[in-house]
């Protein structure tokens, strides 16, 4: 694959004694959107986890153009380019949502990404950028989750269930900004359970089961059946 950014080969994951990816080999390329999908306890959020120092792995494992970067710290992993919105928002409860947003940029990386960007994305947050960010609906909440990220202007975004709990509106208002966060080469990572909307908004997807990659191609050329037998791990 020409322009690789993010390279996986191998990956073993643990949590204690648990053993949770099994030889995992992963590609993200310049400005490729990827989704990653499988069922709970598949392994989705621990690969993020892995390629964000959240879980500590092998230093060749993970590289980042070219240099291995596994187990380094997860704020230096930021300011090489790397960025994950996580699972379940984590936003700071004692921090407006401007501040919130103001958090992702102490990674001090240049690039596009700034509040007046932001607010033009998203107007409803410059409407509540001095509320908490924790009294905001669920997918304001997301959309700051977001923007925290994006603020640390990465080369690589990594979504952790951006769709989790949130109504179908909100959804598609979340999903229709892609297009502007990928417009100047931004490489992002999706990991969803709505294997449908994965494979509507990626050009390639990979699928997890048990801990191992099941399937993997261009969504184009891989059939609802094909998918939904990796998915589930039938023969």
């Amino acid at each position: 694959m020409n322009d690789v950014l993010l390279q996986v080969r191998g990956l073993e994951a643990f949590y204690g004694d648990a053993q949770a990816l099994f030889g995992m080999d992963f590609e993200l390329a310049k400005g490729e959107l990827v989704a990653v999908i499988g069922a709970n306890g598949a392994g989705k959020s621990t690969l993020l986890k892995s390629l964000t120092g959240l879980v500590r792995v092998p230093r060749e494992a993970v590289r980042w153009k070219g240099e291995p970067i596994g187990g380094l710290a997860p704020g230096e992993i930021v300011r090489k380019g790397l960025a994950m919105v996580p699972e379940g928002r984590r936003l700071f409860p004692s921090l407006s949502v401007e501040e919130n947003l103001l958090a992702g940029s102490l990674a001090r990386r240049a690039g596009p990404w700034n509040l007046s960007r932001l607010y033009r994305m998203f107007p409803i947050l410059q409407e509540k950028r001095h509320q908490p960010g924790t009294s905001l609906s669920g997918g304001q909440q997301q959309m700051v989750a977001l923007g925290r990220a994006l603020m640390s202007n990465p080369e690589a975004l990594l979504c952790d269930e951006l769709s989790l709990g949130l109504a179908p509106i909100v959804i598609r208002e979340i999903y229709e900004a892609m297009p502007q966060i990928t417009a100047e080469g931004m490489s992002v990572v999706i990991v969803e359970q709505d294997v449908s909307l994965a494979q509507r908004v990626s050009r390639r997807l990979y699928c997890l089961q048990e801990g191992r990659v099941s399937l993997q191609g261009e969504c184009s050329t891989l059939s609802r059946e094909q998918i939904s037998r990796a998915y589930f791990g039938m023969e």
